[in-house]
């Protein structure tokens, strides 16, 4: 695996590959590898012929009250980690590489970035769109791999592919977990034990939600209150988001259930705010590892 530092190095590779007919894979994270970025990697490594991973923590999607430089970091483990995986190309770029001074434009949205997760983070989004806008101009990638587990960012790159005519198929991966059944997350290294013990309410709160759909129940407001009933078990954790939204428009689903749903979840524990989701009917929602 090649590790490149700088957008012309990479760039420059890039193009020997692309003359050469090859099919490129682009997967972004901010590093502090868990098994969901194997996964992700994986799927790229199975369609692409050559594969890119970013890892790269991007100060433009976090918030004025969230801490940029407690964010963890561990690139050396990291690289290997892809290395041994089979990734092609890992790019891990500086901040300064990345955003240059005097950086004035941002990709934004009207709407889609200003509900739930958005609208607790203001500007959240809008970083996270600048930086894989640039990224998609800089590799040129003919697929790139996202988790539905934050499937509100993979509505909102999609949102943004379609409208800006990115020539780049955006692939969503289900959600990776752990045994415990708790989505794998970078943040899940900065919860206590006592929290992360107190997270499997989590994935309790959508399966039982799963189990009264497939009974035949399709009120929204049912749905939403047996979620909150299971979540209000665990006092360790604070509800922030239980929404029911169209899978492909992403809109509310206020009354009963016609089409597909996702059930949008947020919880926090101590500091920490972990996200989850669950395709409604969907068995294909997840996939569980020991890694």
């Amino acid at each position: 695996m090649i590790v490149f530092n700088t957008i012309k190095n990479l760039q420059a590779t890039l193009t020997k590959d692309r003359e050469k007919g090859k099919i490129i894979g682009f997967v972004p994270t901010m590093g502090a590898l868990h098994a969901g970025h194997l996964t992700l990697a994986r799927h790229s490594l199975a369609t692409c012929q050559r594969t890119v991973f970013m890892i790269f923590v991007n100060p433009k999607q976090f918030c004025s009250d969230e801490d940029f430089s407690s964010y963890p970091r561990s690139l050396v483990k990291d690289v290997a980690l892809l290395a041994k995986v089979g990734v092609d190309y890992c790019f891990a770029p500086s901040v300064e590489e990345i955003w240059s001074e005097g950086h004035e434009t941002f990709v934004d949205m009207d709407q889609l970035s200003r509900v739930l997760l958005g609208k607790q983070r203001p500007g959240h989004f809008r970083g996270v769109a600048t930086i894989l806008a640039k990224t998609f101009n800089i590799i040129g990638a003919n697929k790139a791999f996202f988790g539905e587990k934050d499937f509100q960012q993979l509505i909102i790159v999609r949102r943004m592919v379609k409208d800006l005519a990115f020539p780049v198929e955006i692939v969503g991966v289900p959600t990776c977990r752990d045994p415990d059944g708790v989505a794998s997350s970078s943040r899940n290294l900065l919860l206590t034990a006592e929290d992360r013990k107190a997270a499997v309410v989590i994935p309790q709160s959508w399966r039982a939600v799963e189990r009264l759909y497939h009974a035949g129940e399709r009120s929204s407001k049912r749905l939403l209150e047996v979620a909150r009933k299971v979540l209000e078990k665990e006092k360790r954790g604070k509800i922030e988001i239980i929404d029911l939204r169209n899978v492909e428009t992403f809109a509310n689903v206020e009354e009963a259930i016609k089409k597909p749903t996702v059930l949008i979840l947020a919880v926090r524990f101590g500091k920490i705010q972990l996200i989850d989701q669950h395709i409604l009917g969907s068995n294909a929602s997840c996939i569980y590892t020991t890694e």
